[in-house]
């Protein structure tokens, strides 16, 4: 597949948590930046965002699956990805070296082509404290992986909920040339 308009191509790691839903703020923001988009989602963070609005967005279809052999490439390779939400079980099993949907293994894949990654931590702060994660998070970062804040989503007490910062994850990227 070709790129529009020589633009940066930029794929997005959807994984399932409830603030994907909003994830169209993260392809409007990156779209605005100069950055051609292209979405891929854990199987079941499908479930988690209007999946025709995003296609509409990116003007491509978002991948979840492994594509068969001889099909077309739907994406151009990437000049950028960034993970957001990434989930705790993501995360883990990247840093492990675990290819078992398509998105596991484009990050897995992007590490070896040199890829810049930025990531959006979303996970509760009983999940962030589990060795397990702390461990991935020293691995992927020695790997070159640039994080944001965690976000648990945790209401305060007037019941308001942060907001998840689309934009956090596009200010990780280094400068494009």
């Amino acid at each position: 597949m070709t790129r529009h308009d020589n633009k940066p191509f930029l794929y997005v790691v959807v994984c399932a948590a409830g603030v994907a839903q909003d994830v169209p703020e993260l392809i409007t923001a990156a779209q605005e930046g100069g950055w051609e988009v292209g979405v891929i989602a854990s199987p079941l963070a499908l479930r988690f965002f209007d999946t025709a609005d995003v296609e509409e967005r990116t003007g491509r279809p978002i991948r979840s699956a492994w594509r068969a052999p001889g099909d077309p490439r739907p994406f151009p390779d990437p000049d950028a990805v960034v993970v957001a939400p990434a989930t705790f079980n993501t995360i883990n099993k990247w840093a492990a070296g675990i290819a078992d949907t398509l998105a596991l293994g484009t990050l897995c894949e992007a590490y070896g082509l040199g890829v810049p990654i930025a990531v959006l931590p979303c996970l509760s702060e009983a999940l962030a404290a589990h060795p397990a994660y702390r461990a991935s998070l020293e691995r992927l970062t020695g790997m070159g992986v640039r994080f944001g804040d965690p976000y648990a989503g945790e209401a305060a007490e007037d019941g308001t909920r942060p907001r998840f910062r689309w934009q956090r994850a596009l200010d990780l990227l280094p400068p494009r040339p």
